[in-house]
């Protein structure tokens, strides 16, 4: 069989960092070994406020990439608000977001979408271009993409890693947003020839409540997953040295984010002798009134704002912590966030701050994690106690990775990807 190619046209890719391009990457990592190679329409190497430049290690030599810089309008705003270490104002991000919310739709990306549907349909006149995905955030890529099928006739699959923005846990400002958010949602999902999404809630949620119906048969269930990680080079921390507490991920605009800092102040309240050996370690991009808030409550020395740290330094300190700790943006129910996977692999103990219907907590409750609620920080602070008093009395429980979890490693999710990729090829013959 002959080799095809997908154009992939999303803004995240690397060197650019965060939850939303490992998915994009595992895609052009793994795809050409089912026969699709791919090019890549991506922001430009400094258009975000975090990069990583060794996920460059894992992008294939033969993955072409077609940089359009520039950045969104909200990053360019931002640029003065944030720093080389990862640290940024969530006061000016939050009052930044509110204004692009009311001016730009669908989102503050609109322009460099633009820019990268010319510089897409370029590439796709000049040949060789069997399909085409789009994959959000940002959602005016969707918007890109279906011009470019429109266009060209060539078959395209919407991949949601978030749902449509405005529509899940950032309101539009007016009933009049609303609608005109819904009709581009509604627009897309109508004319994608697939809709992939990483969440059978928002895969239930879609027929339910985005105004539409799309055929079942268009709407795939593609999970973040994992990517699978070498042995473990060097030993975990010694026992008796440090219970470490670790979260890894974008601290931005989190609540239970402060509900955490309070939980370690209140455990270390009642339990002094904590202070000689309780850490934790806040590994990722954050917002600098989370850190002033550690200062505020006497946690200098006790709770570290790493900034972001190399993937693969994250995954190691994820693999030796004493305790693995999960939060994320409240009112997402359909997000499983990808370190939630590489939690999963890493096979420590984990707790999750999640409601009781989040598909994130079934997978975290089946694994044999801990799930608190949202914002109850007495109940946080009872289950770091527990944890940390069991790890005084000697217990060290053993690496517990599922084995149910290979099913989600990303080189067999690939595999579902180019299924659907030959299926709509099938289609349009």
């Amino acid at each position: 069989m002959p080799r095809r190619r997908v154009l992939v046209l999303c803004y995240f890719f690397p060197p650019l960092a965060g939850g939303g391009v490992h998915r994009v990457l595992s895609f052009t990592r793994h795809l050409p070994d089912h026969g699709w190679d791919c090019t890549v329409v991506c922001a430009g190497e400094g258009d975000y406020w975090v990069t990583d430049h060794s996920l460059t290690a894992g992008v294939r030599p033969e993955t072409e990439v077609i940089r359009v810089r520039g950045g969104s309008a909200l990053s360019v705003l931002l640029h003065v608000t944030r720093d080389a270490r990862g640290k940024r104002s969530g006061r000016a991000f939050a009052g930044l977001r509110r204004w692009s919310d009311w001016w730009l739709l669908p989102d503050s990306y609109t322009g460099w979408a633009n820019r990268a549907r010319a510089a897409a349909a370029r590439r796709i006149a000049a040949g060789g271009i069997d399909a085409l995905i789009s994959s959000s955030p940002p959602d005016s890529v969707h918007l890109a993409a279906r011009s470019l099928a429109r266009r060209f006739a060539i078959p395209w699959a919407a991949d949601f890693r978030d749902p449509w923005i405005g529509l899940s846990f950032r309101d539009p400002p007016t009933a009049w947003h609303r609608g005109r958010q819904a009709a581009m949602e509604r627009s897309v999902l109508d004319q994608a020839d697939a809709v992939m999404v990483a969440s059978d809630t928002h895969r239930r949620w879609l027929r339910r409540s985005s105004g539409t119906t799309p055929d079942p048969a268009r709407v795939h269930l593609l999970p973040n997953g994992f990517e699978a990680s070498p042995p473990v080079a060097s030993p975990a921390t010694p026992a008796g040295e440090r219970f470490q507490i670790v979260f890894t991920g974008t601290l931005s605009l989190m609540p239970d984010t402060e509900v955490f800092l309070e939980a370690i102040h209140e455990a270390l309240k009642h339990h002094p002798r904590a202070r000689r050996s309780l850490r934790a370690r806040l590994i990722g991009p954050y917002d600098s009134g989370y850190a002033d808030r550690a200062v505020a409550l006497g946690l200098t020395g006790i709770v570290e704002f790493t900034g972001p740290l190399a993937h693969a330094e994250s995954r190691r300190q994820q693999r030796e912590a004493s305790l693995l700790v999960l939060w994320k943006p409240r009112g997402a129910p359909t997000m499983v966030p990808g370190k939630l996977y590489e939690y999963l692999d890493a096979g420590r103990p984990l707790l999750a701050a999640l409601e009781p219907e989040d598909e994130a907590a079934e997978l975290v409750l089946r694994a044999g994690g801990a799930r608190v609620a949202p914002g109850d920080r007495d109940a946080m602070t009872t289950a770091i106690e527990e944890r940390w008093l069991a790890w005084q009395r000697g217990e060290r429980p053993a690496d517990a990775r599922p084995a149910w979890l290979d099913r989600y490693r990303r080189a067999e999710l690939a595999g579902d990807l180019a299924r659907i990729l030959d299926s709509l090829k099938r289609e349009r013959a």
